[in-house]
């Protein structure tokens, strides 16, 4: 164990599970560690409160005629359920096959205490950083980032930088450096179709009422063509067309093939949108996924009834030119028009977040893409990522800012599933990953 891995070793040992109030006292604890951490190496770190988990800000000493980048983390992590499918308990980080197992190695605390001890050994070699920096970490990221969107408000002149970058993204491959350049924005809903006003039994009434767990059945059918084409009126007409660079890129990149795909989810075949590669769907096209469904009886067995209501839950995963709040007007004249007589339709809105997409080829991305080939020894790929992180976008709104995605993880590093995992030479790549983007962006 390197004194490296045994910070993060410590910084996974807190349950820092941000949706659930039972683990709020573990979430400060988290951020109180951070704070301490920071501090020990010469920032100056503090932390923050908000209505819910604080925040932890720090700096170095700025001087006058230097870039200031910001790096942005989370600290908080998902719920662990179902826990029986820990091959380890995920709060006891263990080291096997190379590998850091354990809930947050991946997403983000491992990606994130990478730039920390980059910061760190820069630090203690050289005395000082090339840049004026700025450490931005929330606990809130797992649910939507809430408080973060009003601190930004209320922070301008704190957090005023030139540049941000975050690693929660994605490798397309192991070893192979990789830059994100856009991210798919999100609108979530939820929708619960009501009938009769009871459960009913479903030999007395069944055929003569409108069964809701029939209706939400047809109702989520209305959403996609036989090939997955999003059937909303208008669902299209914003969406920002691939660039030519962008498929021959993606084409030749290890890691994204149908195969690929199969074998990372373990599905056993590809569907999608016709005309468009698995990686050309995932990164650049909008979607319309279906999340949960239900209604009636969930119990062993068979209970004979027609279901009082039912509900499914959406979430939409939009690309550049997109915006959220249209989308769900359209959405929600999709489900007026689809909605049959016998039942009512309740429309419960959900969180949602702008699409990001930035120049790579500008300066800063250029310096980050030559950060990526010094710390890998390869050049880097430059990909869109299918996630979502909606606080990107209001970085740009509110700071005016750009923001560089160096991702660490791999395909199979389960994050948001049991055995979520981290592979020790991405751990160590990404300190030196710190250090030659501070380097490059100094410049």
């Amino acid at each position: 164990m390197t004194p490296e891995l045994e910070d993060l070793f410590a910084f996974l040992r807190f349950p820092s599970v941000s949706t659930d109030s039972r683990n709020a006292a573990d979430v400060r604890a988290c951020g109180e560690w951070i704070v301490a951490k920071l501090n020990g190496m010469g920032l100056e770190a503090k932390l923050h409160e908000t209505p819910r988990h604080p925040i932890v800000v720090a700096k170095n000493a700025h001087k006058p005629g230097r870039k200031t980048v910001m790096i942005y983390g989370h600290y908080d992590v998902q719920p662990v359920d179902p826990l029986n499918l820990w091959t380890t308990p995920p709060f006891e980080p263990q080291i096997r096959d190379g590998k850091i197992w354990a809930r947050g190695s991946t997403d983000n605390k491992g990606q994130m205490l990478a730039h920390i001890l980059g910061v760190e050994k820069t630090l203690k070699e050289k005395g000082e950083l090339p840049v004026n920096l700025i450490f931005l970490f929330e606990g809130e990221e797992e649910i939507g980032s809430p408080s973060l969107a009003p601190f930004l408000e209320a922070n301008r002149e704190l957090l005023k930088c030139d540049i941000i970058a975050i690693s929660d993204t994605g490798m397309v491959a192991p070893g192979q450096p990789t830059l994100s350049y856009g991210l798919r924005g999100i609108a979530a809903c939820e929708v619960i179709l009501r009938g009769p006003a009871r459960d009913l039994h479903s030999g007395i009434y069944g055929g003569a009422i409108r069964n809701p767990a029939t209706e939400i059945a047809r109702l989520v059918s209305t959403f996609h063509d036989p090939e997955g084409r999003v059937q909303v009126e208008g669902f299209y007409d914003d969406v920002k067309p691939l660039e030519d660079w962008e498929r021959e890129m993606w084409a030749k990149l290890p890691g994204t093939s149908d195969e690929d795909f199969i074998r990372y989810s373990g599905s056993s075949k590809t569907h999608g949108e016709a005309g468009y590669t698995s990686a050309e769907r995932t990164w650049a096209r909008p979607t319309a996924e279906i999340n949960g469904i239900g209604g009636g009886y969930q119990g062993e067995g068979s209970k004979t009834v027609l279901p009082a209501e039912a509900f499914a839950k959406f979430t939409f995963r939009l690309v550049p030119n997109q915006d959220p709040a249209d989308i769900m007007e359209k959405v929600k004249a999709h489900l007026d028009k689809h909605c049959p007589p016998g039942v009512s339709l309740l429309y419960v809105g959900g969180h949602d977040g702008k699409p990001f997409y930035t120049d790579p080829h500008g300066p800063f991305g250029k310096a980050a893409q030559e950060a990526l080939r010094k710390s890998f020894g390869k050049e880097p790929v430059l990909i869109r990522e299918g996630g979502s992180i909606p606080i990107v976008q209001a970085f740009r709104d509110i700071l005016n800012v750009d923001t560089i995605l160096l991702g660490l993880a791999l395909a199979d590093s389960q994050i948001h599933s049991p055995d979520e995992n981290f592979p020790v030479e991405n751990f160590e790549a990404g300190i030196r990953l710190n250090q030659a983007l501070l380097e490059e962006l100094g410049k």
